[in-house]
């Protein structure tokens, strides 16, 4: 695994409520980051989330509706997913997958961009994106979800754990759900510096991670916590360097792009 690299990336910032972060918070407003990530891979390069849809950046109350009045992106259309990488030197055909966490709006921007890639995502994940619950219909944009000749591979609940995308054990899903029903996160393992634990939505801040609070956004507070427990044992068992999806105190300690952890 010499040759596998690890990039973080971010599609800007958006501005929310506090309370969309931290569950019993204010309705004062917070800047979070919007990571996303590239794996180079001798097999292929693989793409997790992409962050916010560029269309967003070129005009988010046309884009997102009546969602905008909470939440905003702060991007330029340059900071769009399939943008970046093609100033990393990437073509939208170098691009072999696209992990999907989950399908909230943060989280689509590679959608539609990279035509060679197959999207991996849990099954579960797409089919209530697609019929969420009403207190949930605002984190799904379907422009996003069902862009025309996009390539599904779905996966399938706790039988997926084990699921290791090249058979060499750097790429790892791990269902966590409870942010959403079909979430997971990934465990990244690297020549150099060891196992990387992205979260992703599983915790946004450190303050899921150790347990001191529940976050804004959910569909199952019972299966956050579980989902945070099950995360915390396979970060003590591997070592992981942790990354947390949106800590806006964590997130400028991690080495960004061009820079890479190998």
């Amino acid at each position: 695994m010499n040759s596998v690299r690890l990039y973080m990336f971010q599609t800007g910032w958006l501005r929310q409520k506090q309370v969309d972060i931290r569950l019993g918070a204010s309705q004062e407003e917070l800047v979070i980051p919007v990571p996303w990530f590239l794996v180079t891979h001798p097999e292929g390069n693989v793409v997790i989330d992409g962050g916010v849809a560029v269309e967003a950046a070129r005009d988010a109350r046309g884009h997102w509706g009546s969602v905008a009045d909470t939440c905003w992106p702060l991007m330029e259309p340059d900071d769009g997913c399939a943008e970046q990488l093609q100033r990393h030197g990437l073509k939208a055909e170098d691009v072999r997958y696209v992990l999907q966490s989950h399908l909230h709006l943060d989280h689509t921007g590679a959608l539609g961009h990279f035509p060679n890639a197959t999207h991996i995502v849990q099954r579960k994940e797409y089919e209530y994106a697609r019929a969420p619950d009403w207190f949930a219909a605002g984190g799904y944009i379907r422009k996003d979800i069902e862009k025309p000749g996009t390539k599904w591979l779905f996966l399938e609940g706790d039988s997926t754990d084990d699921f290791d995308l090249y058979g060499d054990g750097a790429i790892k899903a791990i269902f966590t759900p409870g942010h959403s029903p079909g979430h997971q996160s990934f465990l990244v393992t690297l020549a150099d510096t060891g196992a990387i634990l992205l979260t992703i939505d599983a915790a946004y801040t450190m303050d899921h991670w150790n347990e001191t609070a529940l976050p804004g956004i959910m569909t199952s507070a019972t299966d956050v916590a579980r989902s945070v427990k099950k995360l915390r044992a396979i970060a003590d068992k591997t070592g992981a360097m942790v990354v947390t999806g949106h800590d806006p105190d964590l997130w400028p300690s991690f080495r960004k792009a061009p820079q890479s952890y190998e």
